[in-house]
C-alpha cells in the first residue's frame, strides 16, 4: 500500500517540478527515491498502519446509546400493544382513548369513574399524545388517592417516573380550584350554622400537607369570616405559634371571635400535650381583649379533632 502511494505521489511531484532531479529542500530533509522527505515517509507509514487489511469488516468506534424503534410495533406500544380496528388495520391500543374518556366523563359524570381516569383527564392537559394511564396509576400508588396527588410537593412529585413540571402545574391549578370552591361555601355565612362546610374547607386546604400549618379564622360579631390567615408553617410534627401575634392581629381586624385550625401530617388528629398547652395560652391571651375562641380543630387525613367537642375549651 505504501509503495503504491509513494509511486503515485512521486510521479505527480516530478510532473509538477518538470524534472526528475530532487529539489534542494528534498536533499536537506534527507530525501529518498520518489521525491518524499523522511518526515513525509513517516507520515505515509503511519497512514498505512491505520488502514485495515483488505477483507476485514470494521465497526464504528462509537455507537449511539439509543435505538430507533417502529413506534407502532407491539414491543414499544404503551400498555396493551397493538389492536385491530374495524377495518382490520393494526393500531396502538390507546388511539382514541382520550376522546372516549372525555365523552364518558361528559355523558355519565365523574361518579362512576375510577380515580385514575379522573387523574388521566387532568394529565391530558399536561402531556400530549401519549398514554398517561400508567403515570396516573403510578401517582396514585405513590400518594394514596387524588387528594394526596393534588397536594403533593413538587420535590416528591417529580420523583415519580413520567411526572414533569407541567404535571405539577396542572395539579396546583386543580388544588386552587378545590380550595376556592370550598372557601366560597363558608364566606359571608355564619360559620356556626355551616360548620360542616367549614370543616370540608379546612380538610381540602390542609389534610394532605406534608408539614404542619397553623391558621386562624377571624370572625366578626356575627360569626362571619372576615379573614382566613396562615400564622405559621413548621416541620412534620411541630409548628411555632405565638399568642401575642394572634391577639395583635385580632385587634387589627376588630375580630369578635377566632377559630384555630392546624393539621397533623401523620394523619392522626389526636392533639399532643404541646397542642393542649398552646391552646390554653392562646385562650388566656384572647380573654384579656374579650375575643372568644369558638374551637380549635386538628385536621387529620381521615377525621378531625375538636377541642370544644372534647371539652378542652
Amino acid at each position: 500500500m505504501t509503495s503504491w502511494i509513494v509511486s503515485r505521489f512521486s510521479k505527480q511531484a516530478r510532473r509538477s517540478l518538470g524534472s526528475k532531479e530532487p529539489t534542494a529542500d528534498y536533499a536537506q530533509d534527507g530525501g529518498r527515491p520518489g521525491g518524499f522527505s523522511e518526515s513525509a515517509m513517516r507520515g505515509l507509514a503511519d497512514l498505512d498502519a491505520r488502514i485495515p487489511p483488505p477483507g476485514v469488516v470494521t465497526e464504528p468506534a462509537y455507537s449511539r446509546p439509543c435505538r430507533s424503534n417502529d413506534r407502532l410495533s407491539p414491543s414499544v406500544s404503551a400498555g396493551g400493544g397493538m389492536v385491530a380496528d374495524k377495518d382490520g388495520n393494526m393500531r396502538p391500543h390507546y388511539w382514541g382513548h382520550r376522546e372516549r374518556l372525555r365523552t364518558r366523563f361528559l355523558t355519565g359524570g365523574h361518579k362512576p369513574m375510577p380515580e385514575y381516569e379522573i387523574l388521566e383527564l387532568l394529565l391530558f392537559n399536561a402531556i400530549p399524545r401519549i398514554d398517561v394511564k400508567p403515570l396516573a396509576k403510578r401517582l396514585l400508588a405513590a400518594f394514596g388517592d387524588l387528594n394526596g396527588v393534588v397536594a403533593a410537593s413538587e420535590h416528591r412529585l417529580l420523583q415519580v417516573e413520567g411526572a414533569t413540571d407541567r404535571v405539577y402545574l396542572q395539579l396546583r391549578i386543580a388544588e386552587a380550584f378545590a380550595q376556592r370552591m370550598a372557601r366560597a361555601k363558608v364566606l359571608d355565612r355564619c360559620v356556626l350554622t355551616s360548620w360542616d362546610d367549614l370543616i370540608d374547607y379546612c380538610r381540602t386546604s390542609m389534610a394532605h400537607r406534608e408539614t404542619e400549618q397553623f391558621r386562624i379564622l377571624f370572625l366578626d360579631r356575627k360569626n362571619t369570616i372576615i379573614a382566613d390567615e396562615e400564622q405559621a408553617t413548621g416541620t412534620v410534627d411541630h409548628v411555632p405559634v405565638y399568642p401575642r401575634e394572634i391577639v395583635k392581629r385580632a385587634l387589627e381586624l376588630n375580630a369578635g371571635a377566632i377559630i384555630l385550625v392546624h393539621n397533623h401530617p401523620s394523619g392522626d388528629p389526636t392533639p399532643s400535650q404541646e397542642d393542649i398547652q398552646m391552646t390554653q395560652q392562646i385562650d388566656a391571651a384572647c380573654k384579656t381583649i374579650s375575643v372568644a375562641i369558638h374551637d380549635h380543630v386538628v385536621i387529620g387525613k381521615e377525621e378531625e379533632f375538636s377541642f370544644r367537642g372534647a371539652g378542652l375549651l
